[in-house]
């Protein structure tokens, strides 16, 4: 097993290729994060203040569950990718980064947006981690392979 670990959600295809290829330049193990009630296109129309998404993100204590088990007692970096919502990570990151001990690992947020960046997305992942965690990058819906080599490079991992 690897020593990095992309754990990613995604509804579409952006945070999926964003993590798919960290994973490749990295040689990091790969785990979506999968909800266990798949998003609609309904439940994921932000205009609706109550739609599903709309109301887990207006809860800050909604935690939805996922499926599958993921092992990162082997990591030692840990890559979390998300879509933004609401100006932050979805509340089934909370879920995830609350189901693990990330005692002695390092946690390197991403996201994908068009507009608005991580904010104050990485101090509420290490309020609820208590873990080493780096600022993270916002990337548009297409991060070329080199475009996150370089991104790899500048984080001096090993």
């Amino acid at each position: 097993m690897s020593n990095k670990l992309v754990a990613y959600f995604s509804t579409g295809y952006k945070t999926r290729d964003v993590a798919e290829r960290i994973a490749k330049v990295t040689g990091a193990t790969l785990f979506r994060i999968e909800p266990t009630v798949p998003y609609s296109k309904e439940d994921l129309d932000w205009m609706n203040p109550v739609s599903r998404s709309s109301l887990e993100m207006k809860d800050l204590n909604c935690r939805p569950s996922y499926v599958g088990e993921c092992d990162i007692k082997d990591a030692e970096v840990i890559f979390i990718g998300f879509p933004i919502w609401w100006y932050r990570e979805p509340s089934i990151i909370d879920t995830f980064l609350e189901n693990h001990d990330f005692s002695n690992k390092r946690i390197i947020p991403f996201c994908t947006s068009g507009s608005v960046g991580l904010g104050e997305t990485t101090a509420r992942i290490r309020e609820l981690t208590k873990a080493d965690v780096i600022e993270g990058r916002r990337f548009h819906e297409y991060a070329s392979e080199r475009e996150i080599k370089g991104w790899i490079d500048f984080l001096k991992l090993e």
